[in-house]
């Protein structure tokens, strides 16, 4: 044996194939973790894209009522127009989205319901309307608004 040579401190195989192991395992569980938390981030992320859809429906329906002096529905048609004296405004419903004009809201609407002066009514002039989502859709939708002096001359 030569004397001069000198032993280098160093790992073993059985060692090195013990690290990688673990190491592996600890990655392999990281990237569990990791499709978990973006699985329920893709959830948030489309149970807020349908509430905030709802809540804008509801507004710009509520802004449309309260601005509109007469609000009338065809049944027919399953259009809402509202008209005051400088503008006409259409909402069209569909089976899974409502169209106002160039806006389009994606909601399934799945009962409608709409009143005047305290009655239901099938179709003609309206002064309050409530929309009924599936759970889906995220909810309900009542908007109404007081009637102006023309539909009780018009009576």
């Amino acid at each position: 044996m030569n004397k001069s040579a000198k032993k280098i401190k160093a790992f073993t195989l059985n060692e090195m194939l013990v690290v990688l192991l673990i190491t592996s395992l600890v990655v392999g569980m990281a990237f569990s973790v990791l499709r978990l938390v973006q699985q329920q981030m893709d959830g948030l992320t489309h149970n807020y894209e349908k509430s905030t859809e709802l809540n804008l429906l509801r507004q710009s329906l509520w802004i449309d009522f309260n601005q509109c002096d007469g609000v009338w529905f065809d049944a027919t048609e399953q259009k809402f127009l509202f008209v005051n004296e400088l503008k006409r405004v259409t909402y069209q419903f569909r089976d899974k989205y409502v169209i106002k004009e160039r806006d389009t809201f994606f909601i399934p609407i799945d009962e409608k319901r709409i009143y005047f002066k305290g009655e239901g009514t099938k179709s003609g002039e309206i002064d309050a309307l409530d929309l009924r989502t599936s759970k889906e859709g995220g909810g309900r939708i009542f908007v109404f608004k007081k009637n102006a002096s023309t539909s009780y001359v018009n009576q």
